[in-house]
Parts: C-alpha cells; structure tokens; sequence
C-alpha cells in the first residue's frame, strides 16, 4: 500500500510540475504573461459572444480562424449563451491598441480599448489554440493571463508590385500574413520606372502604355545582359484597389499608397513624354536601378498632372498618410534643362537639391490642404524639409537620426536591417537560396538586432514612431518567392516593433515554433533556414 501510494505522490507531484511550467508562445512577446490553473476546452460547443456590435466582425472573423487552429468553428452570438464561452468586450480604460487576454476553465475573455485591441488580443488566442493538445473534444488551452500592448504605434511591412505583379488574392494574403504578426500598416509601392500599377481614369493610357513593359532582365543587374523577350506589366483597377483597402481594413491595417516622385518616374515619362525635362521619347524601364530620366520640376503640366493622380488616389486611400517617394533622383535632367533652371532663378533656389525640396514641400502642401500628410525616404533631406513631413530612414539610419535631430517624426526601415529582399544566409549557394538582392545577407537574427533608437537622445527617440520591413520585387516574380522572403523575418520585425522593450533572441527562437505551426497550417511557403539551425 506505501509503494502505491508513492508512485501516486510521484504522478501527482509531476503532473502539478508540468502543470507550473507550463507556458504559452506568442510571438510579438505579450508584455505580461501569467500561467493559472486549469485548461479551457475550445470545442464545437464554443460560442464567441459579443456585446458591443463593432465586434461582431472581429467575432466572425475569427471563428473562422480559430476553425483552422482546432478543426471546429466555434458559433458566434450577439450575447452570452451558455456556460462555455470566448467573450469579447471594449474598455474604455484601455489605450487604443491595449488589450487583456484571460483564459479560465469556465471561459475566455478578451478586453481592449478598441475593436483593434480585441483583434490583437484574437491573434495571440489563435498562436495559443496552434500549440494546444487537441482531441475529438476540440483543443485544450492552458489557463493564461496575459496584459499587452506595442511599444511603436507605427509598425510597418512593403510590398513593391511594380516590378513584378501579384493577383489582388495574393496582395489579400499579403495582408493575412500581416495581421498575424500585429502589423498595422501595409505601404503598398504601385508606380515605377518599371511599371505604373494603379488605374487613373483621367489618365487611362496609364493603363496601356505605363503598365507594360516590353521585356524584363534575366538574371543580376549589372551582370546580365539577357532578357526573356515576353512583354511584362498590369494594373490594379480602382475596384481592385478598393477591395484591397476594405479587406486591410477589416484586418486593422491602414494601406499607404506610395506615388513615386520626382525619380522613378519613367512609366509616366513613357506614357506622357511632355512630363520629362526633354520630351522623350521613354519607354518603361526593362531592367533595374536608377534612371536619370525623371519628371521635369520646372513645367506647370508636371505639378498639374501629379495634382490630378492624387485627387483620384485620395479618394481611394483614407490614410492618413501618402507615400511621395523621393528617394535616388539624378539631377542630370534638371542641370540641363531650361525649365528647371529657370525654376531654380525664379524661386530664389540654391541648387537641383533645393529644386527637390521645392517639387516635395509643393506637392506636401497641396496634400496637408486635403488632410493629408505624407512620408518620403530619407532623401527628401537635401535642400531642407517641412516640420511636419515624416522621414522613412533607408539608407542606414542616418538619414532617421538627422531627422529627428531636426525634430521630424521618423519611421526606421535601414536597407542594414529591413530590407527582407536580401539573401538571408551568410552562404546563399550553399543553402539553395533562390536569386536576391545580393548587397549584403540579411539573416533573421541582424532583423530582429535593429534598435531604433540606436545613436539618439532620449528627447530625439520620441520622434522615432515604429518600424518596417521593405520587400522589393526585382528578383521576386512569384507570390511563393514573396513568403520565402518574407518569413520568417517579418517576424522579427513585428517583435521590434511590438516588444522592442523586452527582446530576447534566443526566446523568440523559441516561441517562433508555435508561429511556424500556423505558417504549415495556412501553407505559407516560408524560408527554413532559422528552423534548420542557421541564425
């Protein structure tokens, strides 16, 4: 009878041991994380109630999702029925973005200061249900609480369509991918020298003459001299484009539109030549970098014309925030021509830099007047800038920290850290890494080292607003090469910009498994590399 009873004592003993250590992984890391006792059965018998009826959305949603973590949708209900619930709820005590994640064995609770909140506090139930035990009963989640909320307001991920193009279903799966991760804004890169990708009606040879290009570079920049010959292009319809912003929306995530000016203009140039300094003709960009042939700041018909693309771009994004580009304009154009020069005479400029921060602080008013404020990449520096244009630091982060010295709002996105259409190896060859952007490798662990603040006072870090990834598309045709690229990295991003206070490299490592469950679920097609061993 003693030896039976100390096998018992033994069996119970570990059982309370596994039960005390057990944990939860979520990535972004939740500020809070406090293990209870007891397990939720998540079952078939669920119902997600909702009392307020802006969640009844979010409550839809996430049925949905939470059907593929357990194999059963949970019903969903404007009020609490029965004893086995997922009740979601507003407080009004709570920041925007904060939310409260409780689970009980009788129910669960989600709270946040917004329907956003509550949504993100969905995503970390939905990471929790991929890593539970399931059974016919359904899934069975451990008791947690769990209190969060970001650190950055502003956190961000690119996705460049002009030089090559995605189906509106993949952009839409672009932004499920974001939604997972927490990330609340989608900087979407629609006009190129390559290719101009969104519909204006006013200018609807755009469609025609600006979207295609008659063939595309095979192989590296620089090192190629091959095309495959096969015309290339198309454009997203305003319907298309409104679709997409609905769908973000439904998701928490504001689309920023990036117009490209005054450089990487050639597919406008190429469809209305009388734009560039020397009247053309252009034709659309067939292979990569940088052109000299950009919109000419000295005619009227170039403001004219941008001013005419805003109206209907505006009317189709209701972001607060318009992406003006303005990154590696060559000023050789402009040097040379007569109209830019006189320009320059005219308004008293110093130089083709100064003529730039005039083409940008013009198009900036026309577009504050509106209700608008834009971002421009770090070059927008030269020639000086308005108090109220936000800085997107590239090219390292100096550019950020020269901006916000200046007092300007910045969002860091350094090519060092954020450009995920880098290699992602120290040995791409080696690994069987498909063709990158071959600059420098970019693993997930120099993603998730970037600090913001890095070289900043602690006045000068409160103009620092959040951070992004950029995923351009030079070498990238497939929406498959897109998540190769993108995850796991994006990733790490999200965790520097929801939990920069409290990164642990190794930690994530760890947690990122329970995420990589949800990528197999969903078929994403991410990159194996961290999961094989190389950080």
């Amino acid at each position: 009878m003693k030896k039976i009873l100390t096998v018992l004592f033994v069996i119970v003993g570990v059982a309370i041991g596994v039960a005390q250590n057990r944990t939860v992984s979520i990535i972004p890391r939740p500020a809070v994380v406090e293990m209870q006792e007891g397990e939720f059965l998540l079952s078939a018998k669920t119902i997600i109630c909702y009392g307020d009826k802006s969640l009844a959305p979010t409550a839809a949603f996430y049925a949905d999702e939470l059907a593929k973590a357990c194999g059963r949708r949970p019903k969903v209900s404007s009020r609490r029925v029965g004893k086995s619930n997922v009740v979601l709820t507003l407080d009004s005590t709570m920041k925007e973005e904060q939310y409260a994640l409780q689970i009980a064995p009788s129910q669960i609770d989600v709270s946040g200061g917004s329907p956003k909140a509550v949504f993100y506090g969905l995503q970390s139930l939905r990471q929790i249900a991929a890593d539970a035990p399931t059974s016919k009963a359904g899934c069975l989640l451990p008791a947690v609480k769990i209190a969060d909320e970001p650190f950055f307001g502003y956190r961000g991920a690119m996705l460049d369509v002009c030089r090559h193009i995605f189906t509106v279903e993949e952009v839409k799966r672009y932004i499920d991918i974001l939604a997972l991760h927490k990330i609340n804004r989608f900087h979407w890169h629609l006009t190129e020298d390559q290719g101009w990708r969104i519909e204006i009606k006013r200018y609807p040879e755009l469609s025609k003459i600006g979207a295609m290009r008659k063939e595309t570079l095979v192989g590296r920049y620089r090192h190629s001299d091959t095309y495959d010959g096969t015309p290339y292009g198309g454009i997203f319809t305003q319907d298309e484009v409104r679709e997409v912003v609905r769908y973000a929306t439904e998701r928490y995530i504001e689309v920023i539109p990036e117009i490209e000016m005054p450089g990487h203009a050639v597919a406008a140039l190429a469809t209305y030549p009388h734009l560039g300094c020397s009247g053309g003709p252009y034709d659309v960009r067939t292979t990569w970098g940088i052109s000299k042939e950009v919109f000419c700041a000295g005619k009227e018909t170039t403001f004219e014309f941008i001013e005419n693309v805003l109206s209907e771009v505006l009317d189709l994004f209701p972001s607060k925030y318009i992406h003006i580009g303005g990154d590696e304009c060559p000023k050789d154009a402009w040097k040379l021509c007569k109209a830019c020069q006189k320009r320059i005479a005219d308004e008293g400029l110093k130089d083709e830099h100064q003529l730039q921060s005039y083409f940008m602080q013009r198009i900036e008013k026309w577009l504050n007047e509106r209700g608008r404020a834009i971002i421009g990449w770090d070059e927008i520096l030269q020639g000086g800038i308005t108090q109220s244009a936000t800085i997107m630091s590239w090219r390292g982060k100096k550019g950020g920290i020269a901006a916000a010295k200046l007092g300007n709002d910045v969002i860091m996105s350094p090519n060092t850290h954020c450009y995920i259409d880098y290699y992602q190896t120290e040995s791409p060859a080696e690994n069987g890494e498909p063709l990158a952007n071959g600059r420098r490798p970019l693993p997930i662990s120099r993603v998730y080292a970037l600090d913001p603040y890095e070289g900043l006072t602690e006045t000068e870090c409160a103009y620092i607003k959040g951070v992004q990834v950029n995923l351009w598309t030079e070498y990238i045709s497939t929406f498959e090469h897109v998540q190769h690229m993108l995850l796991p990295r994006l990733a790490a991003l999200a965790e520097v910009g929801w939990a920069y206070n409290r990164k642990d490299y190794d930690d994530f490592c760890a947690r990122i498994n329970t995420l990589r469950k949800i990528y197999d679920a969903e078929s994403y097609n991410y990159a194996p590399y961290l999961f094989n061993g190389i950080k």
